[in-house]
């Protein structure tokens, strides 16, 4: 049986959640994501100086998990600033810790609060080709079997199937675009989404990332969270979008 997964303890939210690059306008640059426990632990190591060991305690968790957590937030900041990338700090999977008024440690009960008017992180719609998360990526978001609405704090998924997608003469990714959209995600995963689907998708606010396809849902909303896939900023030129 599987060890349950501890919680990561933030004492301290990053003064800003958003970090781009100077003199390149939004619509230009692909972003990344670092999870929040992520910055907490550049935070603790990188900025405060403690030893590894030091800043586990103070996050809750093992020496060997912290090392996990810094290595990948490390990666994320690296390819941000080697490649020109936006990072959005967002989600994760952590309680924030702090102090009350009688000077005794507090730590809230709600899972992965953003207290600075972010909420929490949206819904992720995956092109699948079956119900459940260890399905595989369905490469083709127009005409995929249908989608796995993922909430990604939780992992828990609603399946919408896409029967008018796969038959439509056109129209396909227009059409699946609007199913995303009303069921809330905010981010679309998939391995090819054509210029159509692309505008309907980033007019509603969702962003888009592609060439997911030779891996599993669970792997790519994974990798996803991880900052391991990066934002489109153009339509994929794949047929079948």
């Amino acid at each position: 049986m599987a060890r349950p997964k501890k919680c990561r303890q933030v004492s301290k939210l990053p003064r800003a959640l958003y970090y781009k690059p100077r003199g390149i306008p939004m619509r230009d640059l692909t972003e990344v994501y670092l999870p929040v426990e992520g910055a907490e632990a550049l935070r603790l190591v990188d900025s405060e100086g403690l030893d590894q060991q030091s800043a586990a305690e103070q996050m809750g968790i093992s020496r060997h998990t912290l090392g996990r957590i810094l290595a990948r937030a490390r990666q994320v900041v690296a390819r941000a600033i080697t490649e020109g990338m936006a990072i959005r700090i967002e989600g994760g999977d952590f309680i924030m810790k702090g102090q009350g008024h009688d000077g005794k440690i507090v730590v809230t009960s709600e899972k992965n609060m953003m207290n600075r008017g972010r909420g929490q992180m949206k819904k992720i719609a995956v092109s699948s080709e079956g119900p459940v998360l260890d399905d595989q990526v369905d490469p083709r978001f127009g005409r995929a079997g249908g989608f796995l609405i993922v909430d990604p704090e939780t992992m828990e998924c609603e399946y919408i199937e896409n029967g008018a997608g796969q038959v439509a003469s056109q129209g396909a990714g227009i059409q699946a675009a609007e199913i995303v959209a009303r069921a809330g995600a905010g981010v679309v995963l998939s391995g090819y989404v054509g210029p159509k689907a692309f505008s309907a998708l980033t007019g509603a606010g969702i962003k888009v990332g592609q060439d997911c396809d030779n891996m599993t849902v669970r792997e790519a909303v994974e990798k996803y969270t991880r900052g391991e896939i990066a934002l489109a900023e153009q339509p994929d030129g794949g047929a079948g979008s």
